[in-house]
């Protein structure tokens, strides 16, 4: 009868030459011609049935976390009475019956090795102190290590060495903060008059920037859509006008004062006071009719002209000096008088004062609170920093004819860069700027 076995590879033993690995795929050494000796035995020896015990053990551990004869039989088998109902329920091709979906899946039921240190190894505390062993470390009269690996004993000193022991800097270290506040120096009363040095307090300062809430990227108006609604575009459209109708007010205030000061200056030049005035009439070309008089003349008229005080007698200073003093009399019994009159007047006039000081104190308020409010929610806009202005931010508007009401139409307004500019300026991150033009040459 013929055999039903097939024939099966040939092994080491029938070939006569060692696996060069092992069963489970660990390095083999036993490769060597001789083992004679009991050392080269026993390092060559053949485990490998054992090696294939203990990984099937560590397999069966991944996969249920336990080996399997440490298992009962109720986690091991169970009666199923029902069946499964989803089987029916299930298509035909699944990714999770893919090949490296399962191979994917496969996780350890081991739990992880951590590195770190846990809760409960951090309570553990050392069995003997570091002072209790350096004292058994005496008493054994064992020597002890210091730094450098030195032998340090500081109960005796070895002749013509020192003690090797850490100093008080070292083991005071950590435990001094450079930033923690100055205790307040102790008064000394010795009954005499101590001066003690005042800190110095650091003031209270709010930095512009803090009471500043404007975001960084503002939400655009509802008008500046490729479609917006008429209601929202007629409303941007008339703050636009407004903000035009401002900026040629000022146009137009700025020309006018230019035009005064041109005509401030050409009076200053026809109406020079170094200058006769008719030399300067000359001068611009107008010629001065008039009759001309002699030097004789000119002298008789000037000499009738000027007149010399008359010299007072002492009487009359004397009268003088008397009413003077009357009149100085009279004013300060009038001024008597009036504050005398006023007393009656004292409850009402502080009444008075005090409303009109509170209410300039509530105007001042109000103002404050203004700037205040302005500042938060608009930021520096509009307010003269150094040399330059921070701008306000330009309004980005179409009229009805130049909507696109579509985005294949639409045509990019605004410049992002200018805007994160400005946006920096007006939240006080940097300094106003202006746009300075680069002419080749200019800056050598």
């Amino acid at each position: 009868m013929a055999s039903t076995k097939t024939a099966s590879a040939p092994t080491a033993k029938a070939t006569g030459k060692k696996p060069s690995r092992s069963a489970i795929g660990a390095p083999s050494q036993r490769s060597q011609t001789t083992r004679k000796g009991k050392k080269a035995w026993r390092k060559n020896v053949n485990i490998d049935d054992v090696e294939e015990v203990l990984e099937g053990q560590r397999a069966e551990e991944r996969v249920t976390g336990t080996t399997l004869q440490a298992m009962q039989d109720g986690q091991l088998f169970q009666i199923d009475t029902t069946g499964d109902a989803q089987i029916r329920a299930r298509t035909r091709f699944s990714v999770s019956q893919l090949t490296a979906t399962k191979i994917l899946a496969q996780r350890s039921a081991v739990p992880a090795v951590f590195s770190r240190v846990t809760a409960a190894a951090g309570k553990r505390k050392a069995l003997v102190s570091r002072e209790d062993k350096e004292r058994m470390l005496r008493i054994a009269k064992r020597p002890r290590k210091g730094p450098f690996n030195s032998i340090m004993d500081p109960a005796e000193c070895a002749a013509g060495s020192g003690v090797v022991e850490l100093s008080a800097a070292v083991k005071e270290s950590g435990s001094y903060d450079a930033w923690a506040p100055e205790p307040a120096p102790e008064e000394v009363k010795d009954g005499l008059e101590t001066v003690q040095k005042k800190k110095a307090k650091a003031p209270v300062t709010t930095r512009t920037r803090d009471l500043i809430s404007v975001p960084a990227i503002t939400e655009p108006h509802q008008g500046t859509s490729y479609n917006p609604p008429a209601d929202a575009h007629q409303a941007l459209l008339e703050h636009a006008a407004a903000i035009e109708q401002r900026h040629l007010e000022q146009a137009a205030r700025l020309a006018l004062t230019k035009q005064k000061m041109e005509l401030a200056k050409v009076e200053e030049a026809v109406y020079d006071i170094s200058v006769a005035p008719g030399m300067a009439v000359q001068e611009l070309g107008d010629d001065v009719d008039g009759p001309e008089e002699s030097d004789d003349e000119a002298a008789a008229a000037g000499t009738a002209s000027k007149k010399l005080p008359e010299r007072r007698t002492t009487s009359q200073k004397n009268k003088a000096a008397r009413v003077l003093k009357e009149k100085r009399a009279l004013a300060a019994k009038a001024d008597r008088k009036r504050l005398l009159a006023s007393i009656n007047d004292a409850k009402a006039m502080r009444k008075s004062n005090s409303r009109v000081t509170s209410a300039q104190e509530l105007a001042r308020q109000e103002r404050v609170d203004a700037l205040a409010d302005k500042l938060k929610n608009h930021g520096l806009a509009g307010q003269k920093l150094g040399k330059h202005k921070v701008p306000e931010g330009n309004v980005i508007v179409q009229i009805g004819e130049d909507l696109s009401e579509n985005l294949r139409g639409l045509k990019p307004e605004g410049n992002l860069f200018r805007d994160r500019f400005q946006s920096l300026q007006q939240r006080a991150l940097i300094e106003p700027r202006v746009p300075v033009m680069y002419v080749p040459g200019s800056f050598r």
